[in-house]
């Protein structure tokens, strides 16, 4: 028997059945199951991952249907095309639960700002300093803001030591992640969260 270029896998992937609707916003499932899969032949994967061969549409469907289970068309483009056998609305519950718990851990970084006078008073930069550090702690990035006034653009080098001052203080949560930049009278750096720490692998 002719060897097939398609590999079969026992995970079954659909979602590039999915389409999105742009105007609506909403998504629409393309995926073709039982009756609506006209081929008149499919490569068949029964409900237990074992691969049945090529089989007639139709067989699929009987077999399918003696076991309450739907057949569903995994791999269109494959020639025939791969179908399995499967209970399609449970597959398609599990996955939006596994969407939901992703897009549930997925956190999207914010960029934060904060303004310093360089001669702040103690109480005022402990209170910004606590302000940082909740942001980097949430794994937002934080842009220190620094403005001289006057004669203080004859002493950038305070403020130098002032952005230390602000690393250091922070340097369990985060780093910077780019050298001071001037704009005009004002200049800034961005402080970056610590990625997180791998854990280390077990010794054999």
């Amino acid at each position: 028997m002719r060897n097939s270029s398609c590999t079969l896998n026992k995970e079954v992937v659909i979602s590039k059945n999915i389409s999105f609707n742009r105007n609506r916003g909403r998504v629409f499932d393309k995926t073709r199951i039982n009756t609506w899969i006209k081929v008149p032949q499919v490569r068949l994967i029964d409900d237990e991952g074992n691969q049945l061969g090529v089989v007639d549409t139709h067989v699929g469907l009987n077999l399918a249907r003696e076991k309450g289970l739907d057949i569903v068309e995994v791999s269109p483009t494959s020639k025939p095309p791969v179908c399995r056998i499967m209970d399609y609305s449970k597959y398609k519950y599990e996955q939006e639960k596994k969407r939901k718990l992703a897009k549930k851990k997925q956190h999207v970084t914010h960029i934060k700002e904060m303004r310093f006078k360089l001669r702040i008073e103690n109480h005022d930069y402990q209170v910004k300093l606590k302000s940082i550090k909740e942001f980097l702690g949430n794994k937002d990035k934080v842009r220190i803001l620094l403005r001289f006034r006057g004669r203080e653009n004859a002493h950038k080098e305070l403020g130098v030591e002032l952005f230390n001052r602000i690393a250091n203080d922070v340097s369990a949560l985060g780093e910077m992640e780019t050298s001071p930049k001037a704009m005009g009278r004002t200049v800034s750096v961005t402080i970056a969260p610590k990625a997180a720490e791998p854990e280390n692998e077990e010794k054999k």
